[in-house]
């Protein structure tokens, strides 16, 4: 099992990860100076987005997931599953 520790420094690496692409792509737009471009690096980012909340919610858990009841773990999933429903 993972240990707490691990699993919230796994999380916060996969949220800066998520961040840096996200500036990173901001500077990529304003250096290609094109809507075309700009629109071509922004569905790229609504692709990555997802995955990283995916990721995120998995690693918390599944470290989680010795500690909660199995109920409240759906309950949570439901929830992660529901954001996704929400902005489709």
């Amino acid at each position: 099992m993972v240990t707490e520790l691990r699993a919230v420094l796994t999380m916060a690496l996969l949220r800066l990860l998520a961040g840096t692409l996200e500036i990173t792509a901001g500077l990529l737009m304003v250096k290609l100076g094109r809507v075309e471009s700009a629109l071509k690096i922004n569905a790229v980012l609504g692709l990555v987005g997802p995955v990283i909340l995916t990721l995120v919610s998995a690693v918390g858990l599944l470290h989680l997931s010795t500690q909660l009841p199995w109920p409240k773990l759906a309950l949570i999933s439901l929830g992660v599953i529901l954001i996704f429903w929400g902005t489709h």
